[in-house]
């Protein structure tokens, strides 16, 4: 069953990712974030492909974007169809169909 594996790691990967998304809004919301901490930096850095097309969706309420509400809308159920594609797919393996 390396498919059901592969589709626990796919999990973790998007948990994880999420998680660092997280961190970024938060990072956001924070006065004096240094920006050029190396962390602070590899976190834009690898979220930012995400989080571009998104940006501006929604206007900002003071120093706060909403947009990432969106984005977090399209990435679970994106990642929620995708994992369900995979699951009925890996089944129908299983069962042989």
């Amino acid at each position: 069953m390396r498919a059901l594996q592969f589709i626990l790691v796919l999990d973790l990967i998007f948990e994880i990712f999420t998680w660092v998304l997280v961190a970024r809004f938060l990072l956001s919301w924070i006065p004096n974030v240094n920006y050029y901490h190396p962390v602070v930096r590899y976190i834009y850095k690898v979220t930012d492909f995400v989080v571009r097309p998104f940006r501006g969706i929604l206007p900002p309420v003071g120093n706060i974007d909403f947009s990432p509400l969106i984005m977090f809308l399209v990435l679970r159920l994106g990642y929620s169809l995708v994992r369900r594609i995979l699951a009925i797919v890996v089944l129908g393996f299983a069962w042989g169909g």
